[in-house]
């Protein structure tokens, strides 16, 4: 591939390479770097790419391209770009030569929800025909193969990669949680989507955002390069945003005067049903989810359907056969007489969200088993220690993903917002044995829910992931019982 093909698009400061030059590979970590190589120095969280420009040359890299010489100049040629991650984005579009041109791109964002309606979303399409590629949180499938998956949304090289893969075998549809993350750093730069939704705005990723503001205008960033957006707009935030008309919308909630509005919602232990009323329709919907934040899932994936053309009644008939998604509300098996969940739940109001559709069907004590990331908003601890101790009967605090801090002084941080509450609670740090003692003391009727973890299989302990699947501790502690 020539240069000049590569650079299509992309604005340039300065550049002494030749356009004309054939080049190797796009890279942009320098130790995957072969001979003839371009090699894109951006600016991660921990380093500067820019650093490392010397070990791409030294690896054989052709050519460099770069937002700034560093001192000592550069020995072969290169590009300088205003912004390096938006020139990897359009490289890497160019060089799969635009896979997301030709499928149809729904981008779903927000602080929670996000998974469960792009699966909703996914079992709404393929009931229509339609062969699906979805990327996301728990794992990045094309039709029905499982690919896994580092991040919500990869870089944009390797996100470029995953839709030539999804082309190449027959996607019409492309179905992304857009993170705040990768709108802010450029991951999705030069998408466009048909349709971008917006699920929630809760407390969560501070330590990168800093304030709620700048996480509200992250998620906003969708809508300037999206044909079609979808609103929830019972969401103070989701209204701030749509005031801001960067694409048409359509919006839904509960309140009356949204587009697609639930009515006469009835909730179940293992299930919700609502009304979905539309320009005049009312279509009854039934989905084997429990929970009232489902009843918003629901509504975003109706609202996205709508948006690509497919009936309100074609939607609800998909969705009686749609079933939950692993590590949110996932019922575990146990033969037992209480009840064992597990749920992602890592932020303020997704704790809130599982414990208050956990209440609705449990007849005993309610058993909420948590910690906090750690390396992550330490604000947020306390407040899920607080909503935890007044949801819950009874609390067990553990560890979560402590990475490079102590999981004691993450536990402290948690400890500060249940100091006043009545509720019981108890420390146990190694989360395996904070479980164990869980099933140990449950009675009758009681829920136990598992939250943090979700549809993880590890825990990140300074740099390290230690494999620790939350249903193979329960069967295991089963399995012993025998």
């Amino acid at each position: 591939m020539k240069l000049e093909k590569i650079l299509s698009g992309v604005e340039i400061v300065e550049q002494t390479a030749d356009a004309a030059c054939e080049i190797g590979e796009l890279k942009y970590d320098s130790r995957q770097v072969k001979s003839g190589d371009v090699f894109v120095a951006i600016t991660g969280f921990e380093t500067d790419g820019h650093k490392y420009i010397g070990k791409a040359i030294e690896l054989g890299a052709g050519v460099i391209v770069c937002e700034y010489v560093p001192e000592g100049g550069i020995s072969v040629p290169y590009v300088r770009v205003p912004s390096s991650r938006r020139a990897l984005a359009q490289m890497a579009a160019n060089y799969f030569d635009h896979p997301a041109d030709s499928m149809t791109m729904v981008g779903i964002t927000g602080t929670n929800g996000k998974t469960t309606t792009t699966y909703l979303l996914k079992t709404i399409l393929e009931a229509q025909g339609h062969k699906v590629g979805l990327i996301g949180t728990n794992q990045n499938m094309i039709g029905d193969e499982i690919l896994p998956t580092e991040r919500t949304t990869p870089e944009s090289f390797e996100l470029q990669r995953l839709f030539a893969q999804m082309r190449d075998a027959g996607c019409s549809h492309v179905l992304m949680e857009v993170s705040s993350h990768s709108l802010v750093l450029d991951r999705v730069y030069g998408i466009t989507f048909a349709v971008g939704a917006f699920t929630n705005l809760t407390q969560d990723h501070l330590d990168f955002h800093k304030t709620m503001e700048a996480y509200r205008d992250a998620k906003a960033l969708l809508f300037h390069q999206s044909k079609t957006g979808v609103m929830n707009r019972d969401d103070a935030d989701g209204r701030i945003i749509l005031a801001e008309q960067a694409c048409p919308f359509l919006t839904y909630g509960e309140e009356e005067g949204c587009d697609l509005c639930a009515q006469d919602i009835q909730l179940h232990a293992d299930s919700i049903q609502f009304n979905c009323v539309a320009e005049g329709e009312c279509v009854p919907v039934s989905l084997g989810i429990p929970g009232q934040f489902t009843v918003y899932n629901a509504l975003c994936a109706l609202s996205c359907a709508k948006a690509l053309g497919i009936s309100i009644a074609a939607v609800a008939a998909a969705l009686r056969c749609a079933h939950g998604v692993k590590g949110r509300v996932e019922v575990v098996p146990t033969d037992t007489d209480y009840t064992v969940l597990i749920d992602y739940a890592h932020s303020p109001d997704g704790v809130e969200n599982v414990l208050k559709a956990a209440r609705g069907f449990t007849k005993g004590r309610l058993i909420g088993l948590f910690g906090c990331g750690g390396d992550r908003d330490r604000t947020k601890r306390p407040k899920m220690g607080a909503i935890a101790a007044q949801l819950s009967d009874l609390c067990i605090v553990t560890s979560d993903n402590p990475r490079t801090e102590k999981p004691e002084a993450i536990i402290d941080d948690i400890l500060e917002g249940m100091k006043d509450t009545k509720t019981p609670y108890e420390v146990i740090v190694n989360r395996p044995e904070a479980i164990w003692h869980a099933l140990d003391i449950a009675q009758a009727g009681d829920t136990i829910v598992l939250m943090g973890k979700g549809h993880e299989t590890y825990q990140e302990i300074n740099h390290v992931k230690h494999h620790l699947d939350e249903r193979e501790v329960v069967a295991e502690y089963f399995e012993k019982k025998k």
